[in-house]
C-alpha cells in the first residue's frame, strides 16, 4: 500500500462504513467509467436513468484500482449499503482530514471562471499545492466527487457550489466547510424556479451557513459578497447572522476590493486594472475581456488577500488566464476566402444577465461586422418572454450586424427586434451554422451564447475544425 496514495481499501471502509474485499490504493476518483484512468477508484451510483454496476468490468478493463458498490462483484471493492451515501461519506472524511483552507464559490454568474481565476493565482503562491473542482461539478454529485479528489496535502481548495432550488447550498456548504465563502452576484439565473430575486438571493446566502473560522482564535469564516450588486446589504445581513467577516467587492466607491480605473487594452482584448484592496494597491493586466471580468478579479483578489496568499503573484495569474471552453475561449478562424475571423464561445451556459455582459463586450470588439448566436435562455419560468424581448437593448447597443436566434424562446427577441436589426429565427443548430459557413467574412467577430441544452458548442465545434 503506498503512503502517497489518495484513498487505502482500508480508508474508504473506514469513511463509508464499508467492507473491503481486498487491500488496494487508489490515486484518483471517479463515477463515470469513461473517465476511468489506472490507479482510479471506480464509484458505481445509481440514478433514475442508468446503474454504474453495469459498468464496473469496463472500469476494471479501463485500470480501476478498485470499486465502491452496493452489491459484491469480481474485483477488489469495498461493499457498501448506498453508494451515493458512501460518496457523500468520503467527501466528509476528505474535508475532515484537510489542513487546506477552502474557499467555496457560489453565484448566479460567473462561478466557473472566477473558479478558476482564483485557482490560478493562489498556485502561483503554492505550486502544485492547489486543488479544485473540475468543470462544473457543483451540484450534488459534484461537489462530493471534488472534495474526494482533494489530495491528502494540499494548502488550497476551490470548490465550485450552484443551486437551483432552495436548501440545496445549505446541504453543499454543510459538506465543503469553507473557510471563505464567495457569492459573485445575485442575477434571474434559475429564476423559474424562486418567487422573486429576493429569493435567489436567500439561497444563495446559504452557502455562509457552512463558514468556519481558518483557527480556534478567529471568531468566524469570511463572506467576500458583490458591493456592486443590489442584493449587498441582505447578503452581508445573511454573513453577519452566521458570525462571518465580510469583504466586499467592486468597481464602486466604498467597496473593501475596489477597481478604481480600467482601461480596455487593445492589443491583448483584457483591461489595465488599478486595484485598491484594504490599504493596499495593486496595478495589473487581466487577459479575459469584459467589464464582468474586472468585477470577478476583484472577488479573487479579495480571496488571495484573504488567506493571506501573494497579491503580486495573483496579478500575474489574472494576466496569464486561458480562455475557458464554452466561457469566453476566443479562437482566430482562418477562413477558406482568406483572412480571419473572431468566434468567443459563450456556448455553456446563459441567463440575462451574462448575456448583456457579453453583448456589451461584443459591441467593444474591433471587427467589421458583429454577429451574435444566441440561443434560448432557460429556466426563467414566467418571465422568459420578457427577459427574451429584454435582450433588444443590448444587442441593438452592441451594434450587432447580424443576430442568429435559435430556440422557441427567442421569438420574443425576434418580434423585439423587427425593424431594429437584421436577424433570422429558427428551432435548430443546422440554418445557423448554414449561414456562418456561407456568410462568414474577414474581420468578423461572433459570439456564440445560449444555455447548454441548446447545443451550441456544436457550432463552435464545427467552426474550429471538429465534427459537429
Amino acid at each position: 500500500m503506498t503512503s502517497d496514495s489518495l484513498w487505502t481499501s482500508a480508508e474508504i471502509a473506514a469513511a463509508t462504513g464499508g467492507i473491503a474485499s481486498a487491500d488496494f490504493a487508489a490515486h484518483g476518483v471517479t463515477f463515470d467509467s469513461r473517465e476511468v484512468g489506472p490507479g482510479d477508484l471506480f464509484i458505481a451510483l445509481r440514478g433514475e436513468h442508468d446503474d454504474g454496476h453495469r459498468f464496473v468490468e469496463a472500469a476494471f478493463a479501463a485500470g480501476a484500482a478498485g470499486a465502491l458498490v452496493d452489491v459484491a462483484v469480481p474485483g477488489p471493492h469495498v461493499l457498501v449499503a448506498d453508494t451515493m451515501a458512501a460518496l457523500e461519506a468520503l467527501a466528509r472524511a476528505s474535508r475532515a482530514r484537510s489542513h487546506a483552507r477552502i474557499i467555496g464559490i457560489t453565484g448566479s454568474v460567473g462561478k466557473t471562471g472566477t473558479k478558476e481565476a482564483l485557482a490560478e493565482a493562489l498556485a502561483r503562491h503554492a505550486p502544485g499545492r492547489v486543488h479544485r473542482s473540475v468543470k462544473s461539478y457543483n451540484n450534488h454529485t459534484g461537489v462530493p466527487l471534488s472534495l474526494a479528489r482533494m489530495p491528502r496535502a494540499c494548502d488550497y481548495g476551490v470548490f465550485e457550489m450552484g443551486m437551483n432550488h432552495a436548501g440545496e447550498l445549505t446541504a453543499l456548504t454543510a459538506m465543503v466547510r469553507p473557510h471563505i465563502a464567495i457569492v459573485i452576484t445575485i442575477a434571474p439565473a434559475h429564476i423559474g424556479y424562486f418567487a422573486s430575486l429576493d429569493a435567489i438571493a436567500d439561497a444563495k446566502a446559504e452557502v455562509f451557513s457552512g463558514l468556519e473560522a481558518f483557527s480556534a482564535d478567529e471568531a468566524g469564516g469570511v463572506a467576500i459578497i458583490p458591493f456592486d450588486n443590489d442584493y449587498c446589504g441582505r447578503l452581508a445581513v445573511a454573513a453577519a447572522s452566521h458570525g462571518a467577516r465580510t469583504v466586499t467587492f467592486g468597481t464602486r466607491e466604498g467597496a473593501d476590493v475596489r477597481a478604481r480605473d480600467w482601461v480596455s487594452d487593445d492589443m491583448s482584448g483584457g483591461s489595465l486594472i488599478s486595484t485598491e484592496l484594504h490599504g493596499a494597491s495593486l496595478c495589473f493586466a487581466l487577459a479575459p475581456p469584459g467589464d464582468h471580468w474586472v468585477a470577478n478579479a476583484m472577488a479573487v483578489l479579495a480571496a488571495v488577500q484573504a488567506v493571506g496568499a501573494d497579491l503580486a503573484a495573483a496579478g500575474l495569474a489574472l494576466a496569464e488566464l486561458p480562455g475557458l471552453a464554452g466561457r469566453g475561449a476566443r479562437y482566430t478562424l482562418t477562413l477558406a476566402g482568406g483572412g480571419t475571423a473572431l468566434l468567443i464561445d459563450e456556448s455553456y451556459n446563459a441567463n440575462p444577465a451574462s448575456m448583456a455582459a457579453t453583448l456589451s463586450q461584443l459591441g467593444r470588439e474591433s471587427a467589421q461586422r458583429r454577429i451574435a448566436v444566441l440561443g434560448a435562455m432557460k429556466e426563467l419560468g414566467a418571465g422568459s418572454g420578457a427577459f427574451h424581448a429584454a435582450l433588444a437593448d443590448d444587442v441593438i447597443g452592441a451594434k450587432v450586424d447580424m443576430a442568429l436566434l435559435i430556440g422557441e424562446e427567442m421569438a420574443a427577441l425576434a418580434k423585439a427586434l423587427e425593424g431594429h436589426a437584421e436577424f433570422a429565427h429558427g428551432s435548430g443548430i443546422e440554418p445557423a451554422l448554414a449561414w456562418l459557413r456561407a456568410e462568414l467574412r474577414a474581420g468578423d467577430a461572433v459570439l456564440v451564447k445560449g444555455s447548454n441544452s441548446i447545443g451550441l458548442s456544436r457550432i463552435v465545434t464545427a467552426l474550429t475544425g471538429g465534427v459537429a
